[in-house]
């Protein structure tokens, strides 16, 4: 596939295509005879899984690094875990604080719905975070 194709298959710009093999968050991509580059399905495997870690959140110098570990080979499969297991616990800290601020969000909604019904703001809770107060 060409950039182009790839870049409207994902809906991925050809310029953070070009990126993420600059920097390495995917292996470089084969080219023709005339430059051009060809993705083959291996270097779509790596596109998608550097798209599904991006939109979690995985910093691209993490996505870099597990890249890296990959192309030395077996022996750091351990090294590879360790990333991977790491970035998971972030990632479900992450979960955890929005969970927490939609639980808060939740709440002052349902105080505002009943607020426009009845023409009254009662705070009846004690707020889930620190922030700016009840209003």
């Amino acid at each position: 596939m060409t950039i182009k194709e790839v870049s409207e298959k994902y809906g991925v710009s050809q310029d953070t295509l070009r990126y993420y093999e600059r920097v390495g968050m995917i292996p470089e991509v084969s080219r023709t005879a005339g430059g051009i580059r060809n993705y083959t399905q291996e270097d779509l495997g790596w596109l998608e899984l550097a798209l599904c870690m991006r939109s979690a959140g995985l910093p691209v110098n993490v996505l870099v690094e597990y890249l890296k570990l990959y192309r030395q080979g077996d022996e750091t499969i351990p090294q590879r875990l360790e990333l991977l297991t790491a970035q998971r616990k972030e990632l479900l800290e992450m979960k955890s604080r929005i969970e927490q601020t939609l639980a808060r969000l939740d709440y002052k909604i349902s105080v505002y719905e009943r607020g426009v019904k009845t023409g009254v703001l009662s705070w009846d809770e004690p707020e889930k975070c620190s922030g700016d107060g009840n209003g």
